[in-house]
């Protein structure tokens, strides 16, 4: 059964877009509002004027972002489970039921 898709409206840099979304109304504008920023601040910083540069430069430097979040969360991962292994040491070994 595919899941129901809603329709959101939301404006980026002042374009009007439709999406049709599994995700939440509230999840959809909060992305499209993150992306609106991003364009904003790379215009904003006046080396570039044509939108769809910025847009570009945005998208690079929010991939970025989330390149950088995936690496922490695989460091994180690695600690985990490295702290895993150590309580699991430090913890008396489990004796079977027929012993």
């Amino acid at each position: 059964m595919s899941e129901r898709k809603s329709v959101v409206r939301v404006s980026i840099v002042g374009e009007e877009y439709t999406i049709r979304t599994a995700a939440s109304l509230e999840h959809t504008r909060a992305v499209a509002q993150y992306v609106d920023q991003a364009i904003r601040a790379v215009l904003n910083a006046g080396t570039v004027v044509e939108s769809h540069k910025a847009a570009i430069l945005a998208a690079l430097q929010i991939t970025d972002q989330l390149f950088q979040a995936r690496e922490e969360q695989g460091e994180l991962t690695q600690a985990m489970r490295g702290l895993a292994r150590d309580v699991d040491a430090w913890m008396p070994a489990h004796k079977s039921a027929g012993e």
